[in-house]
Parts: C-alpha cells; structure tokens; sequence
C-alpha cells in the first residue's frame, strides 16, 4: 500500500507545473463563486475560521479560503505542488501556507481545525479508514469535514465524454495517462462503493452526523469546458 502512496505521489510531481497554471485560471473563472456557494452550505458563519486544505495540490481550496478572511493552511505529499501552492498564493497576494505533509499521518495536534476541506483526494488513499480516523483528531468539535470527490475507481471503465483540446486530460502526456489509469485500477481493489463506503467509514471513525449530496457537480460542472470533470462527483460533510 506504500508503494501506491509513492506511486502516486510521483505522477503528480510530473503534473505540479500545469497544474497550478490551470487552477490559476480556474480562480479566475465563475467556478470559484460556484465552489464558494457550496462551501458557504456547510462552513460555520460568522467568524474567521482555522481551515486544513488536505491534499491541497496547487492550492486553490487553500486560496479560496484565505480569500473569504480565514486562516488557512494547506497540506500535500508531493514537494512539487507545495512549491507551485506557494507560488500560486503569491501570484494571488493571498497569506496561505503550505507544508509537505502526509494526508493520513498529519504533525498537527488534536483538535487543531475548525474545518477540514479535501477535492479529489480521498480516492487515492491507500488506508482511507485511517485518514478519517486521523481527521477526526485533528477537528475541533463541532468543526466540519467537506469532502468532494468522486467514485473514479467503478469509473475507469465509462466512455468518457469528447473533451475540449484545452481540457487538462487532453494535454497530459501518454504515459502519465497510462500510468494514472494503472493506478486507478490497483486502487479499485480497496474500495469500496462510493460515497456509501466513506458514510460508513465515517461514523466508525466517530463522525456524528453526516450529509451527502451527490448533485454537486451538476451546479459546479454546467458547461464543458476545461475545468470540466467527466466523473461525477459527490459532496460529503462530516460534523464532529
């Protein structure tokens, strides 16, 4: 399972540069009041807020949130994406910080955060239980987790719809593309249905009440277009 968390640490090194660019542009476009409408469903009011972007990539969940006035640090395993999160921060004259850390093994105190928020993330982890039961930890309580992504492992298989010739998946090299469908297929073997695995996985890891909203990408993916996602995904908030 470690080789797995290496493995896809190393595809996203090679993906870290036009990454960034992508979601510099993606900041710039009407998805990011379509992200903050959501968040805005399930994030306490009235109040600056100490959020833990998981899996930050380039940082855009980390931005986002900075932006809105709240204290916000991200986290990623691949050195390359915490060096481009911070450039993009910096490009965007946003105070967020970053730091190289492991998702399911974080440095952080016992209830550190009032929000946890992750994109994309969790279908890639090879011990998933595990990270709940870390996330849970590092959550205040009454703090929330808000989880999107989507059930990419039952996916692999689906005819995938035509992209535009600038959409992310259309520019990635031939063998990256093979080797992100190799990784998808090992990780199919550890997971679950989705998101019904992860409600499961949640309230074992103490979660009290928790919300799933599978209609989220219809209101953030309207158009085709370059940020387009062609799997669908999912919303989950965890309440501590």
């Amino acid at each position: 399972m470690e080789r797995i968390k290496h493995r896809v640490t190393h595809y996203w090194s090679h993906r870290a540069e036009g990454f960034e660019a992508q979601r510099l542009r993606e900041f710039e476009s009407e998805k990011k009041d379509r992200w903050l409408a959501e968040f805005r469903k399930y994030l306490p009011q009235g109040r600056p807020l100490r959020v833990l972007d998981i899996g930050t990539g380039t940082g855009f969940f980390a931005c986002l949130m900075a932006e809105e006035g709240h204290e916000a640090i991200g986290i990623d395993l691949t050195p390359e994406m915490i060096e481009h999160a911070e450039h993009m921060a910096a490009v965007l004259g946003l105070d967020a910080q970053f730091q190289i850390m492991d998702a399911e093994e974080t440095k952080f105190a016992s209830e550190s955060f009032d929000v946890l928020v992750t994109r994309n993330l969790t279908w890639t982890l090879p011990h998933i239980a595990r990270a709940y039961r870390e996330w849970y930890r590092i959550l205040k309580p009454g703090g929330v987790l808000i989880n999107f992504d989507a059930d990419y492992c039952a996916a692999i298989d689906n005819d995938e719809i035509e992209l535009p010739e600038n959409h992310a998946h259309k520019l990635v090299p031939e063998f990256l593309t093979h080797e992100n469908e190799e990784i998808t297929m090992e990780l199919s073997a550890y997971e679950g249905p989705r998101p019904q695995w992860d409600v499961q996985l949640l309230v074992e890891a103490g979660f009290e009440r928790v919300f799933v909203d599978v209609g989220v990408y219809k209101r953030i993916y309207k158009e085709i277009d370059e940020f387009y996602n062609p799997t669908p995904i999912f919303t989950i908030a965890a309440y501590k």
